[in-house]
């Protein structure tokens, strides 16, 4: 057998559906595809590569998949710290924004992102923010895949004047990516607060003639339900569901604020949730009943949320809050166990966003979207399982090696489509201009 490329890592952890771990087998790669999984003596005996890697202590995953941000506000970061969300938003980072945020923030913002991302074993990320199109420009350059968001807010911004614009615009993203081999398109609400019933209606409606998923905000903090009720006489997710937003293409992000009832619906639904316990607890939104939803059998996937509210965007590092936190709001350490937390990160965020046929696990067929974590550490050592030493105990500065499509992102730590120098001072750039502003 030929392979491009042949992987001899200590473990393989596919998250398949038998939560299989795999010892002494090797991966073969062929066309940016997984070729084959096999015992590592079977692999020296029969497959010839081009390229053979070495990887003594290691643990191959699937590429971690982010499954909501804001990638251009990393410029953000720390910008506002310790306040409400409303607080936040209305007197911080959205006058920020209309600032800031033109294509020139967003190109710097998304390449600074898109850096820390790859280097902490993210290889996809479903974005939500302005000039989506130039994030999704600089997501290829990269070799990332994106879900770039058709973003909407009733309020005119420096991207677009009123909810009719933005939709304009959002279709010429859709149908400028629409055969893109990484990037995807999702339609982006904000939010029940920002974003009325008609612009919503009209989302529906789209929604179900392009089949891509509507990206929202939603039961992300007490006020945003006391403002529902005022304003509408129901809560958030009861409004979708009447303006038929509620469906298998919804994926809901937060949700901290949920009733029993509502997570019936979830269910009835077959919709989508992100988890995104960083930024919830910074913003002292709540906790997502995670173990609640799983039971109940509602896809759960894990999200960073912005760097503005998190404040970074490491995927290892939610990975391991939202195993804990889980546990401490269900008052059970049996809740979240690590298989499900690293599924939750990987093929359930795959799912969410429509492109688990393709990514999330490792699986022959699937295209090669890998990560190798060293845990020869003294973080994690010694390894008694695998997983649990990912989960609880492994950082992204232990992400060594990272693929997609079968190309080499990430090489011993590396960027290999990034200039990471130029990122950088481009970043310290925009951060001394902000800040200066600012006084």
């Amino acid at each position: 057998m030929q392979a491009e490329l042949l992987l001899h890592p200590q473990w393989i952890v596919p998250v398949d559906a038998a939560d299989s771990l795999l010892t002494d087998h090797s991966l073969a790669v062929s066309d940016g595809r997984i070729q084959a999984l096999l015992p590592t003596p079977e692999a020296r005996a029969h497959i010839r590569a081009v390229r053979e890697l070495e990887l003594p202590g290691h643990a191959l995953i699937p590429g971690l998949i982010n499954a909501h941000t804001h990638a251009p506000m990393v410029l953000l970061r720390g910008l506002a710290d310790d306040l409400p969300l409303m607080t936040w938003l209305h007197k911080h980072i959205w006058p920020a924004e209309q600032r800031w945020a033109d294509p020139e923030f967003v190109r710097a913002g998304t390449r600074l992102a898109a850096l820390e991302m790859l280097k902490s074993g993210t290889i996809c990320f479903n974005d939500m923010y302005f000039f989506a199109e130039v994030t999704a420009k600089v997501a290829a350059a990269a070799g990332m895949r994106a879900v770039a968001g058709m973003i909407l807010v009733d309020l005119p911004t420096r991207f677009a004047d009123a909810p009719e614009e933005y939709l304009r615009k959002g279709l010429d993203l859709h149908d400028r990516y629409r055969d893109h081999a990484l990037i995807r398109t999702a339609f982006a609400p904000h939010a029940t607060y920002s974003v009325s019933d008609g612009p919503c209606e009209r989302i529906r409606t789209l929604s179900d003639e392009l089949d891509v998923p509507i990206h929202i905000h939603l039961h992300e903090a007490h006020d945003e339900i006391v403002q529902s009720l005022r304003d509408y006489g129901e809560r958030p997710l009861a409004r979708l569901e009447r303006l038929g937003l509620l469906g298998p293409n919804l994926v809901a992000v937060h949700m901290t604020q949920l009733e029993d009832p509502e997570i019936a619906a979830l269910v009835r639904a077959n919709a989508h949730v992100v988890h995104c316990p960083e930024s919830n607890l910074k913003l002292a939104n709540g906790f997502c009943p995670v173990a609640r939803l799983l039971d109940a059998g509602v896809n759960v996937a894990l999200g960073t949320d912005g760097a503005a509210s998190n404040n970074d965007l490491d995927m290892m590092g939610e990975l391991q809050t939202a195993a804990l936190l889980a546990k401490g709001v269900a008052g059970s350490p049996a809740a979240l166990p690590a298989h499900t937390a690293l599924r939750m990160a990987t093929l359930n965020g795959a799912r969410a966003l429509g492109i688990d046929a393709e990514t999330g696990s490792l699986e022959r067929g699937k295209s090669a979207d890998m990560v190798a974590l060293d845990l020869r550490d003294p973080d994690t050592q010694p390894v008694y399982n695998p997983v649990s030493q990912i989960v609880y105990a492994a950082g992204r500065d232990q992400v060594q090696q990272v693929w997609v499509a079968g190309r080499h992102l990430i090489r011993d730590g590396e960027p290999t489509t990034l200039d990471q120098a130029a990122i950088l001072d481009e970043a310290r750039a925009w951060g001394t201009r902000i800040s200066a502003a600012s006084r």
